[in-house]
């Protein structure tokens, strides 16, 4: 059985359109997918921050749903490295299982800490939840953009 019927491989043209495409997947995805689902648990009382904020992000004062987007960009590249060779819903059940797991992990133990925050929320559920929630939308969010405009289908 020919294996590369299983697996896509982007050649060597392709791959900057699949890296490109992740970028603008997981840039574009934070701005429905994330900040969507952080605007339901924020009406629903889940989570005490409010979506699509323009509060300055420090030491630039970028605002932070600009910042946000810019790193779900670059979260999104990392995402159609790491998956190059899947495509349809095994991609996207993978994005949404990396978006839960990858950048929640590194905001909760790395971004946190350089940021003065308590480690993974402070250990409070619904701190955690959120995180898990909204990264896991993203994830969704960008491997469906991915799955959908990541290949030429010409």
């Amino acid at each position: 059985m020919d294996t590369h019927a299983l697996h896509h491989y982007p050649h060597s043209g392709a791959l900057g359109r699949w890296l490109g495409v992740g970028f603008l997947s997981g840039a574009v995805a934070v701005l429905a997918f994330h900040q969507g689902a952080l605007a339901l648990l924020h009406v629903f009382q889940l989570s005490p921050r409010a979506p699509y904020s323009f509060a300055p992000t420090l030491p630039f004062g970028v605002p932070e749903l600009w910042s946000l987007a810019f790193w779900g960009g670059v979260w999104g590249v990392v995402l159609a490295a790491a998956f190059a060779r899947l495509d349809g819903a095994r991609l996207v059940l993978a994005s949404l299982l990396f978006g839960l797991l990858l950048p929640t992990l590194i905001a909760w133990f790395a971004v946190a800490p350089l940021k003065g925050q308590p480690l993974a929320a402070g250990g409070a559920p619904l701190g955690m939840m959120a995180g898990l929630v909204v990264n896991a939308a993203w994830g969704f969010g960008a491997g469906l953009g991915l799955a959908l405009f990541g290949r030429s289908h010409g």
